[in-house]
């Protein structure tokens, strides 16, 4: 990774239907970094994140990779890009290895020690031959998020990561995010629950976005009264 590969939101507005969501949203992710996006229900979170996979398109505003823009990047984005949500995609009549093999198929043949390293990473090796289905919500999730360390991408792109997982799941997914930072990926998540990483990590409140949108709104308006008043 370079220096200058780095994730850059410009001036982002985001709306669902006609409703505004956030506007004016500008940041950028460098290598190392993970962003944390918060917010109340409603505020944004997962449209935002959408956004950024290129699910969604932004009102106004731009999302740049290496310096270009995402929508003219295309597919050569996409392969950098991976993006989990809330939906685990977990299949329960299939064994974990043979979910995780589903999931990487459009990559090509996947090694089977590739899957056990990406098992043994989210310590659920173990259970490699097991169907999904006997697995606990929070395995289920780590199941998901196994697909991270098969699938090697430089950003990565999670919709409420820690839903759901107990104290021992929420730890080795601070650990898998810590790797790949460690590597020099990126990483944009959303969540409620606070967590810990050794790595470099920002918070951005949607909330706060929209707060400080709607003053600048205010003010613009005050300001365009001023001029109107002396003008006449």
């Amino acid at each position: 990774m370079k220096a200058s590969d780095r994730l850059e939101i410009r001036d982002l507005c985001c709306t669902r239907g006609d409703r505004p969501l956030f506007s004016g949203l500008s940041r950028t992710v460098r290598p190392g970094e993970l962003l944390h996006v918060v917010g109340s229900n409603g505020s944004g979170k997962t449209t935002l994140l959408r956004t950024l996979c290129g699910l969604s398109r932004p009102a106004e505003g731009e999302i740049r990779w290496k310096g270009r823009a995402v929508r003219e990047l295309g597919d050569e984005y996409r392969a950098d890009l991976l993006y989990v949500g809330h939906q685990d995609g977990v299949q329960g009549e299939l064994t974990l290895a043979e979910n995780l093999r589903a999931q990487a198929c459009l990559e090509g043949p996947t090694e089977p020690a590739a899957i056990e390293a990406a098992l043994e990473r989210v310590e659920l090796a173990a259970r490699g031959r097991f169907p999904a289905k006997i697995l606990s919500q929070g395995q289920h999730r780590r199941l998901a998020l196994a697909r991270l360390a098969l699938l090697e991408r430089v950003i990565w792109i999670l919709d409420e990561p820690f839903t759901a997982l107990d104290t021992k799941s929420c730890r080795v997914v601070t650990r898998l995010l810590d790797e790949h930072l460690e590597g020099g990926g990126l990483v944009v998540l959303s969540s409620h629950q606070e967590f810990e990483l050794a790595g470099r990590a920002s918070r951005i409140d949607l909330d706060r976005v929209r707060a400080a949108a709607k003053t600048r709104r205010s003010s613009a308006a005050s300001a365009s009264a001023v001029i109107d008043h002396h003008a006449t």
